[in-house]
């Protein structure tokens, strides 16, 4: 009974030993700095930042139009475009015709279909989603709102913070171009500083206001299709200050001519694609890489109203698609 007894006591002093370890003495430090759950939209909010994409952020991007000129950001997916790592993507129509004249039909209909082999939402231009990075903290791995992937994760799409929880974006859009007057690109591991967006705000003469898209012009973009292997092979982006700027004005979403949108390498060796975890796991703000902002930043659009609705990918880490700017 006693060696009994004294095995219990040693299994609840290990977990409380781990418990301590994960969350620090206080309980409440992790990996990636102190708890950050629950969210300011409550224990149980899915959407993160969209929360701020409210009507009147709507009706504010609506007053921007005034020429009705549309711009494209989203790249082309094709065969032959940047793809990180073991990431694939592939288009191939079967058949040729696909569909042949149905048996009996005098009008002789021929269809054609695609067939599209990739990570969808994590290739070309692509939307990250609350469910795509978080932290592993003790024996679990937590993400937004501190929700345990342990609970929400499922081969076969998430159960929660699936990319159908962000709805419909239009809001209010500024682009930041920090390749300054010149256009010439910023080279790779080049670190985007706080003081950087401010001067670029301040030269467009813009101030942020909360539920933003902000979209940041470093000229990298210009290698896509060029040199992608200098292209994926480093950029340059923003840092942690940075991220904790745009995080206290408190934007929806963060896009730029990049993969990644923040520096790579990392400012910190020992602490690779921080910037995603501040971002998406601690504050729910979204991601958008590998955007074409050449021709905004060419015609000095700065303001304008931004477009761009998430597929709805039930379970899904992100999106693509081909975001608009309209001014």
């Amino acid at each position: 009974m006693r060696t009994t007894l004294i095995k219990i006591l040693a299994v609840i002093c290990v977990s409380v030993a781990a418990h301590y370890w994960a969350y620090g003495q206080t309980g409440s430090e992790t990996p990636i700095g102190p708890k950050w759950w629950p969210s300011e939209w409550g224990e149980e909010d899915q959407r993160g930042a969209a929360n701020r994409l409210t009507a009147d952020k709507v009706l504010e991007a609506r007053d921007l139009i005034r020429e009705g000129k549309i711009y494209q950001l989203g790249r082309l997916y094709e065969h032959g475009m940047p793809v990180p790592g073991k990431r694939h993507y592939s288009l191939t129509i079967p058949g040729l015709p696909t569909g042949k004249p149905a048996p009996g039909a005098k009008n002789r209909g021929v269809h054609n279909d695609e067939l599209i082999s990739g990570e969808i939402g994590q290739i070309g231009t692509q939307f990250d989603g609350l469910g795509h990075v978080g932290v592993r903290v003790g024996e679990e791995d937590l993400f937004y709102n501190g929700m345990k992937l342990s609970e929400f994760g499922d081969t076969y799409g998430l159960k929660k913070l699936g990319i159908e929880n962000v709805g419909p974006i239009f809001t209010r859009g500024i682009l930041l171009d920090v390749a300054g007057p010149n256009g010439k690109p910023l080279s790779a591991g080049k670190v985007v500083r706080a003081a950087d967006l401010q001067r670029a705000a301040d030269s467009a003469k813009i101030n942020l206001r909360p539920g933003d898209v902000v979209l940041i012009h470093t000229g990298h973009g210009a290698l896509w299709m060029k040199d992608n292997e200098k292209y994926g092979a480093g950029e340059p982006g923003i840092g942690m200050e940075a991220a904790e700027w745009l995080a206290k004005h408190k934007v929806a979403l963060i896009g730029a001519d990049t993969w990644a949108v923040e520096v790579v390498p990392s400012e910190n060796p020992e602490r690779p694609f921080e910037v995603h975890q501040f971002l998406l796991t601690r504050n729910g703000i979204y991601l958008l890489e590998n955007l074409d902002l050449a021709e905004l930043a060419r015609d000095k659009v700065y303001e304008f109203a931004f477009m761009f609705t998430p597929l709805r990918l039930k379970g899904a880490t992100g999106s693509p698609g081909n975001p608009i700017a309209v001014k």
